[in-house]
């Protein structure tokens, strides 16, 4: 039984050497997992400083591009606002300018208008002579063989030696 005894202290001999090995090993793990913990907290800090510092970068950047966005904008408005303006005055020239040269071609020079004043005096003094030289007489072609005939005034006297001549409608 000796033997038996002494296998059996060997056996707890060994399973306490094992014990021993394996609360050291524990130890050695609990401590680095403590450093792990710690080192990734700090990491996380880091992590966390390192993503606020690139979002207030962006930012940053992202409201420089807006100010030159705008201000590109506010050009191409006042560029948008010129070109309409021209464009408008272009316009306003252009329908100026068509009417004006038509009624320049179109319409008489002061020189022909009182030309043309002179010559409708003249007409006027013609037909005002006309009027009184028979100019009302209503001339008419009668009957199948188209004689001439005129219209008379049937209440005024007949004059000649046979009363064959009749005083005009009119006059």
């Amino acid at each position: 039984m000796n033997e038996g005894v002494r296998a059996a202290d060997e056996v707890t001999m060994k399973v306490g050497l094992l014990m021993e090995s394996a609360q050291a090993h524990q130890k050695l793990v609990d401590t680095q997992l403590e450093r792990l913990r710690a080192y990734t907290q700090g990491l996380d800090a880091i992590v966390r400083e390192e993503i606020r510092r690139t979002l207030i970068e962006e930012f940053q950047s992202l409201s420089a591009e807006y100010r030159r966005t705008a201000q590109a904008l506010n050009r191409l408005k006042r560029e948008a606002n010129l070109r309409a303006l021209l464009w408008s005055a272009a316009i306003a020239v252009v329908c100026t300018a068509i009417p004006s040269a038509m009624a320049r071609w179109l319409l008489p020079s002061a020189a022909e208008v009182a030309t043309l004043r002179g010559e409708r005096e003249q007409l006027a003094a013609s037909v005002a002579r006309l009027k009184q030289q028979g100019g009302l007489v209503n001339w008419r072609y009668c009957g199948d063989a188209a004689r001439l005939c005129v219209q008379v005034d049937r209440g005024a006297p007949a004059y000649g030696e046979k009363a064959e001549y009749y005083v005009v409608r009119g006059y």
